[in-house]
C-alpha cells in the first residue's frame, strides 16, 4: 500500500455512524465547496480554484485527489484538447446535492449569514434549487437562461421542478444577464430589474419581463432564528 493509500484508509472516527463516515469523505476544509463547484458539470482545475477564494493550489490538489480516491469524483482528459484535464462528479458524488440544499436552508437562518460575501455562479444556481417554493411553482412552465461574466446556465421549470445545467443551450423565455451577486440580491431582495446593486452591475432581462418577476417571486430565504 502506498503512502497516499494509507492516508486515505486512515479513520478519523472509530464510529459506525454513516455521518461519521461522511465526515471522513468531505469533512476537510474546502472539500464540500469543491463538490459544489462540480455540481453542474466538469470543471478544469483553474476554474475550480477561481471560484474558491483563499484556497491554495496545493490544498486544492490534495482535496481533489482525496475525493477521487473516495470515488466521489473522477479526473479525465478532454477528448479535443489532449493534455487538458477536467474533474467531474461520479453518479454517487452527484447524490450529495440534497445535503447542500438542506445545509443551505439551515445555515441561512443564522443572522451571521452575510449575502455581501463572494458568491460563485454555482452557488447562485444551487440556491435556486434549494430555495424554490415548489408549491407556488406548480403549473408554471418556463425556460430560463443565466449569463454571468464567467459562466452560463440554462434552467427548465416544469410543475414545481427546476432543472439547471451548465451552458448556453439557445433561446429561453427569460434571460438574466448580470453578475451572480447582483442576481442573488435581485432574487432574494426582490429588487426591481436594473436597480443599484452591491457590485455596481445592473441586472438586465431579455424576454418576458412579467414572467421574470413571477420567476423570482418563487424564491425566498428562510426566516432568521430568534436572537
Amino acid at each position: 500500500m502506498t503512502k497516499r493509500e494509507k492516508a486515505a484508509a486512515k479513520r478519523w472516527y472509530d464510529d459506525a455512524c454513516g455521518t461519521a463516515l461522511a465526515m471522513e469523505f468531505v469533512g476537510e476544509r474546502w472539500s464540500l465547496l469543491v463538490l459544489r463547484e462540480l455540481m453542474f458539470g466538469p470543471r478544469r482545475f483553474g476554474e475550480i480554484k477561481a471560484n474558491l477564494p483563499g484556497v491554495s493550489a496545493n490544498v486544492l490538489t490534495q482535496r481533489l485527489e482525496g475525493l477521487e480516491e473516495a470515488g466521489i469524483l473522477v479526473k479525465r482528459k478532454l477528448p479535443t484538447t489532449g493534455a487538458v484535464h477536467v474533474y467531474e462528479l461520479t453518479p454517487w458524488g452527484l447524490e450529495i446535492e440534497p445535503i447542500f440544499q438542506t445545509m443551505g436552508r439551515w445555515a441561512t437562518r443564522s443572522r451571521r449569514h452575510d449575502p455581501t460575501l463572494f458568491l460563485s455562479p454555482a452557488s447562485a444556481m444551487l440556491s435556486l434549487r434549494a430555495m424554490i417554493d415548489t408549491e407556488k411553482a406548480k403549473g408554471m412552465a418556463l425556460t430560463v437562461a443565466f449569463r454571468f461574466p464567467t459562466d452560463s446556465f440554462f434552467g427548465e421549470l416544469a410543475d414545481g421542478d427546476l432543472v439547471i445545467r451548465r451552458g448556453d443551450t439557445g433561446d429561453a423565455d427569460i434571460t438574466f444577464i448580470s453578475d451572480q451577486t447582483t442576481f442573488a440580491f435581485t432574487v432574494y431582495g426582490k429588487l426591481p430589474f436594473g436597480a443599484e446593486s452591491p457590485t455596481g452591475v445592473p441586472l438586465r432581462v431579455e424576454g418576458d419581463e412579467d414572467a421574470a418577476y413571477r420567476f423570482i417571486d418563487l424564491f425566498h430565504l428562510p426566516e432568521k432564528i430568534a436572537d
